[in-house]
């Protein structure tokens, strides 16, 4: 009996800790500060971004199939289109297509950098309900390719700076605005801006690229609109699994054919998915969001020492946005094996495309897979890689300029670091600065955030004026 009163006694000291921890886990009080308002031409940003999706800067990884002619036609508009930033600020091109603008500081001090890219993902025109590239305006929403993806946020940059020097204004320090004309096919020109940096000394005090936006319903149990800043973004790896044979008929198969292989390699992967590691991005992350969460998840987030394996079965079973936060993600998107139906291939491959958590490596996932295939016969190949990047920090003034900057343009949001799942052409700061922030100066609904890469993007007018809006705010502390 006495054993029984012990064991009811730790019972309840244990749920006692958890609802103590549980109570103790709300939101942080945060002093907002105050925030003027901000006057800028509306119309001319809007007019100056249909302008810009017009413009068919398709890339490609095979260049024979772009149109040199529409990357000329967008860089030759920005003198009518920014007139105040092409007269003050002087352009320098690298690789033909990345361009770089300086904003010189009335004093020495660490520069700022504002990154877009121009480039778009291809169209399939016959799918789309309305013209692609003649930003049409309907329904309160400019329609056309690259109006999210990131043509909004080029022209924020640009139409933000364009007001602030018909105003009058000129910043403290240096600022840098830095475009590329590649980066959907990971292009090169990202990189030489960074190695011009590089060679000249420049000293940053923070990069602002594409990335977070301000939406809902993405964090468990939070109802309110919620801006996420990236201060890291995951790695990038395309493994190709490929098996040779002697290749045959079909109609005399040995148990197990190139195709058989390769299945049960993609099944034992799909079935051990990587150990999840809970990275300081995603520790800040709940730490901030998991406070305003309901009673279940903040019980949750405050003791994950005791719920995280929960959760990581959660995370696992479920798939998605938030298991790709904790965790290595692989996804096989292509097979190859024979030209004809009756006839074994001499050789098969598959090609994962794998999304790495900070703490795993190139070196490291490949030999994890290694030993889950358990195939010696089964090759593995890296085709194409980038490490995860290092992890900014959010204890500095660029952090605080670009969360204030949120805070100001979408009140009532809430602003949280996060882990950005997808790549960048910031990754290529990684070895000049540790203050690089990923958010592209929107509020997405989901509907809009599936138009991303897909047919019919589009982008309402209000959020096009608020991307100005936005960068206008950091700017003025720079």
């Amino acid at each position: 009996m006495i054993v029984l009163y012990v064991f009811l006694a730790l019972i309840v000291v244990f749920a006692a800790v958890l609802l103590v921890r549980c109570a103790a886990f709300k939101p942080r009080k945060e002093e907002i500060p105050e925030f003027e308002e901000i006057e800028f031409d509306k119309k001319a940003a809007v007019d100056a971004l249909s302008e810009l999706v017009k413009c068919k800067t398709v890339s490609y990884v095979n260049h024979e199939l772009e149109d040199d002619a529409e990357f000329d036609k967008l860089i030759h508009k920005l003198p009518e289109l920014y007139p105040n930033v092409w007269k003050n600020c002087p352009l320098q091109r690298f690789d033909g297509r990345a361009l770089l603008f300086t904003w010189k500081g009335k004093e020495p001090g660490d520069a700022a950098v504002f990154m877009a890219h121009y480039d778009v993902v291809p169209v399939e025109e016959d799918k789309w309900s309305v013209p692609a590239f003649e930003a049409l305006v309907k329904d309160g929403a400019m329609w056309g390719r690259g109006t999210l993806d990131t043509k909004v946020t080029f022209n924020g940059v640009l139409s933000a700076a364009e007001n602030l020097l018909k105003q009058g204004f000129a910043p403290k320090n240096d600022i840098y605005f830095a475009f590329s004309g590649g980066e959907e096919i990971n292009g090169i020109g990202a990189g030489k801006i960074v190695d011009y940096f590089k060679t000249n000394g420049i000293k940053l005090s923070m990069v602002v690229d594409e990335g977070g936006a301000v939406v809902d319903g993405v964090f468990p149990g939070v109802n309110q609109k919620t801006g996420l800043i990236g201060i890291a973004e995951k790695g990038l790896m395309n493994l190709k699994f490929e098996v040779a044979s002697s290749g045959g008929h079909a109609s005399a198969p040995a148990p197990h054919t190139p195709v058989g292989l390769l299945s049960q390699a993609c099944v034992n992967v799909e079935n051990h998915p990587f150990k999840n590691h809970y990275t300081t991005p995603v520790l800040a992350m709940f730490d901030t969001l998991g406070r305003h969460s309901s009673f279940v998840y903040r019980l949750i987030f405050a003791n994950l020492w005791c719920f995280g394996g929960i959760l990581d079965g959660i995370c696992k079973k479920s798939g998605g946005e938030l298991n790709a936060l904790v965790r290595t993600t692989v996804a096989f998107t292509q097979m190859k094996g024979s030209k004809a139906a009756n006839v074994i291939p001499p050789t098969a491959s598959m090609v994962a495309n794998m999304r790495l958590n900070p703490e795993d490596t190139i070196d490291s996932a490949v030999e994890y897979v290694k030993s889950v295939v358990k195939n010696p016969d089964i090759k593995l190949t890296v085709i194409e890689g980038e490490n995860p990047s290092p992890i900014s920090d959010i204890n500095c003034p660029g952090w605080f300029r670009v969360r204030n900057a949120v805070m100001a343009t979408w009140k009532g949001c809430l602003v949280s670091p996060y882990l950005m799942v997808q790549c960048s052409d910031s990754r290529h700061y990684a070895d000049i600065s540790d203050k690089v922030y990923r958010f592209s100066a929107m509020d997405l609904t989901a509907d809009e955030r599936h138009t991303i890469h897909g047919n019919d993007e589009h982008i309402r007018l209000e959020t096009v004026e608020r991307a100005v809006e936005f960068f206008i705010r950091v700017m003025k502390e720079c």
